[in-house]
C-alpha cells in the first residue's frame, strides 16, 4: 500500500495544482473565485507566495499530486506582518480521507517555525457543518466571526467564517522582528 507524501511544492506540480483549483472554483464554494485561473496565473501566484518565503506544500500519492496547501499574507500592511492565512485544496477523488488535516498540520508547523503569531482561516461558505470549519476546529482554531451573505456563487448567498489559531505566544507577548520581512 502506498503512503501519502507531504513535500514542498515545485513548479512541476503546477499543472496538477491548477487542475485541483479549477475543480474547486467550478464546483465548490470554498473559494469565491468564479472563473478558474489559467496556468500562467497559477504560476504567477505560486512564485509570488514562494518568493516571499511562505510554505507551499503538496500531498502526493503514487507520484500524483492529490492536494496542496500554502500560507500567505493575511493582509499586507505592516501591522499584520505577524499574521498568516492558509489555503487548502484537495482533489475530488481524495476528499474525506484526512488529507486536509495532514496538510494543515504541516502549515501550522512551518508557520510556527517561521515565527508567526496568528494563523487566520478565511472560510468561504463557512457553515457549521462545512469540511473546512470542521478541519480547522480539529486543528485548534477558534471561531473569530462570521460575515453573513458576503459571497454569491452557484445561485446562493454564502457566509464567510473567520477562524484563528494563536502560535508562539499569540498576542500575550511583544513580537520580535516580523517573520519573512527582515
Amino acid at each position: 500500500m502506498s503512503e501519502i507524501q507531504i513535500r514542498s511544492a515545485r513548479p512541476a506540480d503546477l499543472p496538477a495544482i491548477t487542475e485541483i483549483y479549477r475543480d474547486a472554483v467550478l464546483h465548490g464554494t470554498a473559494t469565491y473565485e468564479i472563473d478558474p485561473p489559467d496556468m500562467d496565473e497559477m504560476t504567477r501566484r505560486f512564485h509570488s507566495i514562494t518568493g516571499d518565503g511562505f510554505p507551499y506544500v503538496v500531498a502526493e500519492l503514487d507520484d500524483v499530486v492529490i492536494g496542496y496547501a500554502y500560507a500567505s499574507y493575511f493582509r499586507t500592511r505592516p501591522a499584520y506582518w505577524w499574521s498568516v492565512e492558509d489555503s487548502i485544496y484537495i482533489a475530488p477523488e481524495a476528499k474525506g480521507k484526512g488529507l486536509g488535516k495532514i496538510l494543515l498540520q504541516q502549515l501550522i508547523k512551518d508557520c510556527t517555525a517561521l515565527g508567526f503569531r496568528q494563523f487566520i482561516a478565511v472560510i468561504g461558505d463557512g457553515h457549521e457543518g462545512s469540511a473546512s470549519v470542521r478541519l480547522h476546529l480539529s486543528a485548534g482554531f477558534k471561531h473569530s466571526g462570521t460575515i453573513k451573505g458576503s459571497g454569491f456563487k452557484h445561485g446562493r448567498w454564502l457566509d464567510t467564517v473567520l477562524m484563528q489559531l494563536e502560535m508562539n505566544g499569540g498576542a500575550e507577548t511583544l513580537p520580535g522582528s516580523p517573520p519573512l520581512r527582515t
